[in-house]
């Protein structure tokens, strides 16, 4: 399934809802998406997974450049939606150490507000 984002900013947290498949036809989406997300300047940027079917090696590769561009920014990255096969590849690829994941975007949105 092609990749799509969409972004809001619900109670002073950037929300990135992703869409489909995180591959490298992704690239300008995930950017587009993360600039968008940023502009109003939130410290919290929430990545919803809950619509993604698939995450190959090169969308790995894009997750981890707009954490170090989040983290250049001095923002916070959580994540919401994941599937436990993906948590697994977060947790050994660990990109888990830089990202809080949740299940729910109210969980993480609710976190975000309390820090």
């Amino acid at each position: 399934m092609a990749f799509s984002a969409d972004v809001r900013h619900p109670d002073g947290v950037a929300v990135i809802e992703l869409h489909g498949d995180i591959d490298g036809g992704a690239d300008e989406g995930i950017h587009n998406a993360y600039e968008q997300a940023a502009a109003p300047g939130p410290t919290h940027v929430l990545l919803n997974f809950d619509d993604v079917s698939y995450i190959n090696s090169t969308g790995i590769a894009l997750i981890v450049g707009m954490l170090a561009q989040a983290r250049g920014d001095d923002r916070t990255i959580l994540a919401c939606g994941l599937t436990d096969h993906y948590k697994e590849i977060f947790e050994i690829t660990r990109i888990a150490d830089f990202v809080a994941m949740f299940e729910t975007e109210n969980e993480a949105v609710l976190a975000a507000q309390g820090t």
